[in-house]
């Protein structure tokens, strides 16, 4: 695709200049993140990729990994209105929604009045979403899908743009519950969280320890944003990134074609896979990806470095799969290799 196509079909040479102003930007944003966040780059530019694209992200990983500083620095840094949860067992649904309180005026006349909960609200943290209840966990599926929330028959609409970045343990932690798969289908990527290198946390170490310790700072506001946003859906995607797309989602299914080649996983080893909108999440975050390093269009490449995040918890092996020693990261993997 030539540069004057990409023009054409991103609105003109204005668009395309928007789009730069708008990587120049997220740059300056993932820097400062990455200054008080260490070692954490991908972690980073996949929720950066997930608010572009106007998704939800689920950062898993165990306590003590800057989940929660990260999703506090980027409301700083984003200029975002911002609020917490922390999921407890004990938690109930009307803790995070809202509730409707009766109230009587001076003259007697008695009314219903709504109070809003900390979901209404332009970035959301679910802060440790495996510790609450089913029952508490759903509440959030309305607001997640359709952005809005339903208390006592009406509808209340939520903030534009509206995000959850919750933050999850391992389900092997004591005290955990596992989030229903229709719950975690809403989340646009699952950002797995790791430990950082030697170096990184050297730097951490002297960065948090000696004199007052460095906080994040404002780079933009909410309608740099939302500007970003709109441009990541007139980005371009060519034709055989969309076939790489759909291939690999696919594969991904049971009964599928068991590979983009046709022979690469065994008939049989996936339980369960990925829906339709698996392939409209990989097509929005390779397209934020293409504008966080200043690209025209996505590539392949794009495709297979998003390929787990979008797929790794939309998907899972047959018991036989696992006794076989195959596991979901190595599945996708092998998926991936007749992309290249």
């Amino acid at each position: 695709m030539s540069d004057a196509d990409i023009l054409n079909l991103t609105g003109g040479k204005d668009a395309a200049d928007r789009l730069s102003e708008a990587a120049e930007t997220f740059a300056r944003v993932k820097a400062g993140l990455g200054a008080v966040i260490f070692g954490q780059d991908d972690v980073i530019e996949q929720t950066l990729i997930t608010l572009l694209a106007g998704g939800h992200g689920l950062l898993i990983g165990v306590p003590g990994l800057a989940k929660t500083k990260l999703v506090e620095s980027l409301g700083t840094v984003l200029g975002l209105d911002t609020s917490r949860v922390q999921f407890t067992p004990d938690l109930m649904p009307t803790d995070i929604t809202g509730s409707e309180v009766m109230e009587e005026s001076a003259s007697g006349a008695r009314a219903f009045r709504f109070i809003r909960g900390p979901v209404f609200t332009e970035l959301l943290m679910a802060d440790e979403i495996n510790r609450a209840s089913p029952r508490t966990q759903s509440a959030l599926l309305q607001a997640m899908q359709e952005k809005h929330v339903t208390v006592a028959g009406e509808r209340h609409d939520l903030p534009h743009p509206f995000h959850v970045l919750a933050t999850q343990n391992p389900l092997e932690q004591e005290g955990t519950y596992p989030l229903p798969e229709a719950q975690l289908d809403r989340f646009l990527l699952q950002i797995d969280v790791g430990y950082p290198d030697l170096d990184a946390e050297r730097r951490m170490l002297l960065a948090t320890t000696m004199g007052e310790e460095i906080r994040a700072a404002r780079v933009c506001g909410l309608e740099a944003l939302v500007e970003a946003q709109g441009l990541v859906r007139r980005i371009p995607v060519g034709v055989q990134v969309m076939d790489s797309i759909l291939k690999l989602v696919r594969a991904a299914r049971p009964g599928g074609e068991g590979g983009v080649d046709g022979s690469i996983i065994e008939e049989g080893a996936i339980s369960w896979g990925p829906g339709p909108r698996a392939s409209q999440a990989l097509m929005l975050a390779v397209r934020a990806r293409a504008l966080l390093d200043g690209r025209f269009a996505p590539s392949t490449d794009d495709v297979v470095a998003l390929a787990a995040p979008v797929l790794r918890h939309r998907m899972a092996l047959s018991f036989t799969a696992r006794a076989e020693g195959l596991t979901t990261a190595s599945v996708i993997e092998r998926l991936c290799r007749g992309l290249l």
